[in-house]
């Protein structure tokens, strides 16, 4: 076997390359955010051996409850919060949780008491399980304030004050993609070896794409900007090519093309959903950080989705993220609009 044969000796897991990245802050780290990822991978890993198994053992299906946002919950959609809180209440790390399933907060006390808060969607797209299409769990973390306790204000901030946000990919493998501020890096769960290894190093989001994702199945309740936006890209003057439209229906999916291949994804606040469809904590905030970490643009059409600060913890927002380019298209749109295509 020639050396150009020979497999790559030098595997790189998350656990490995995060640390590299704490051991670059000197004296600033202190090993509790690596600890902190360390249970959200085993959550992952939980999740992925499940996901692949759920018709085999009857996981799929409605658990017979709604959660806070009105949506039947799948059995795997509860069982993904639960070992998630659990998982992430043991490794002491964490002092506030929010999970798009638990209509409140959860405050960690005592012992389990840490210093940091993770905002998170467990499992992201579950009502396409059935069909067998890429789902995902997406998470964002916070540091609590200085001088904070650990309470429901250390989560109600900027996206742009997150220190790491992430999302785990389940389909025919397990993705995990992560920033910790310092650009973005994808990881591919090897199931013999139990590790998440690094495959996507410093992912850059090219900066124009040729595909756009929207549900244009709610075209009809578009706002202008966003009509006139989507028809510049499928009609456009002679000699350019169309965009191609690709829309999964599920945002990890959707949003993991976007952040590889480059275009954009939407999904606009329109006369049906006056506030926008996507939750702003555990969606809009890692997927914007990711985004914008990735060298693109994160807006509602109007602002930077990052500096809008939450009012309370399901609040939703109108998102349009991706390829540079293709964003600032859109934003000129909205300008327009507004008569304002000086700005």
């Amino acid at each position: 076997m020639s050396r150009e044969d020979q497999p790559n000796t030098d595997i790189i897991t998350l656990t490995r390359h995060v640390l590299s990245e704490q051991y670059k802050l000197g004296a600033a780290a202190t090993g509790d955010l690596t600890l902190l990822l360390t249970a959200i991978q085993t959550t992952s890993k939980f999740i992925a051996t499940n996901v692949r198994k759920a018709r085999l053992i009857n996981l799929v299906g409605l658990a017979g409850e709604t959660n806070v946002q009105g949506e039947e919950q799948k059995k795997l959609d509860v069982l993904s919060n639960d070992i998630m809180i659990n998982s992430l209440r043991a490794s002491g790390k964490t002092a506030v949780l929010v999970s798009e399933e638990l209509e409140d907060a959860v405050i960690i006390e005592g012992r389990y008491k840490g210093k940091y808060c993770v905002v998170f969607d467990p499992l992201d797209g579950s009502s396409n399980i059935d069909a067998g299409v890429n789902i995902g769990t997406i998470f964002g973390v916070y540091h609590i304030a200085p001088g904070s306790d650990g309470n429901i204000s250390d989560v109600l901030r900027p996206g742009s004050e997150m220190v790491a946000a992430g999302y785990t990919m389940y389909g025919s493998s397990a993705n995990l993609v992560l920033s910790t501020g310092n650009g973005v890096n994808g990881y591919t769960l090897d199931a013999a070896l139990g590790e998440f290894i690094l495959t996507h190093p410093n992912i850059k989001i090219p900066p124009r794409g040729k595909i756009y994702s929207f549900n244009e199945g709610n075209s009809m309740y578009f706002h202008p900007p966003v009509v006139s936006y989507l028809n510049s890209i499928k009609y456009p003057p002679a000699g350019k090519a169309p965009y191609s439209a690709r829309y999964i229906g599920s945002m990890v999916a959707d949003v993991h093309r976007t952040l590889l291949y480059g275009g954009i994804f939407g999904y606009p606040d329109d006369k049906k959903s006056k506030s926008g469809k996507l939750r702003l904590l555990y969606e809009a905030f890692p997927m914007a950080f990711l985004t914008e970490q990735a060298g693109g643009l994160a807006t509602t059409g109007t602002k930077r989705i990052l500096d809008i600060v939450p009012t309370n913890i399901h609040e939703r927002c109108p998102v349009f993220l991706g390829s540079k380019d293709d964003v600032l298209d859109l934003i000129r749109f909205y300008k327009e609009a507004n008569g304002d295509a000086k700005a």
